[in-house]
């Protein structure tokens, strides 16, 4: 490679280039956040003092001592007085076998079908895949669903539930036909 008298000329050249390239172009934007930082100020609202707490004694006076034996026998006799109403009505679900339906939850098991087998009303009802078949008086459910009628379009059960203030109560519920969706598995 040959040098010539104007290799060093261009190395200079390319040096003042390279370092007026150095200068990022942003320093009238930092100029102008520095301004921006200086001249705002941050408000502080003024929170008011928090209530000086007092505290209290507790008397008992005139009150009723909710611990009294005499508080715990009359409510142990109203409790006893209203259990006979709710034994009767699930003491017998107690004392029976359980069948194997119940062991699955109420919105799992599905009627796919009705037929009238030997003059009695059944129903086909699927749970886990499965085809059961089932007929008036069998259970069903968790909440000791039995069967009370059954016809070619739902079946009806009477189920044995608490309500809210821990009473046990009867109500009715339909499982409907399930209509073929047409997949294939």
């Amino acid at each position: 490679m040959m040098r010539g008298p104007h290799t060093p000329i261009a190395a200079l050249l390319a040096l003042l280039v390279l370092t007026g390239c150095t200068g990022d172009g942003q320093e009238e934007l930092r100029d102008w956040m520095a301004q921006l930082r200086a001249s705002t100020r941050p408000r502080a609202l003024q929170i008011s003092e928090p209530k000086q707490f007092v505290p209290s004694n507790y008397t008992a006076e005139g009150g009723a001592d909710p611990f009294a034996p005499q508080r715990l026998t009359q409510a142990l006799r109203r409790e006893s007085a209203q259990s006979p109403s709710n034994a009767t009505l699930i003491a017998p679900e107690m004392a029976r076998r359980k069948q194997p339906l119940e062991a699955y939850p109420l919105d799992s098991i599905k009627m796919v079908g009705s037929l009238n087998k030997e003059g009695a009303p059944t129903a086909l009802v699927s749970v886990d895949r499965l085809l059961y078949q089932v007929r008036v008086g069998e259970y069903l459910g968790q909440n000791y669903g039995k069967i009370t009628a059954i016809s070619e379009t739902e079946l009806q059960l009477r189920e044995i539930v608490q309500d809210a203030t821990g009473d046990w109560i009867e109500r009715p519920v339909k499982l409907e036909l399930q209509e073929a969706s047409g997949e294939k598995k």
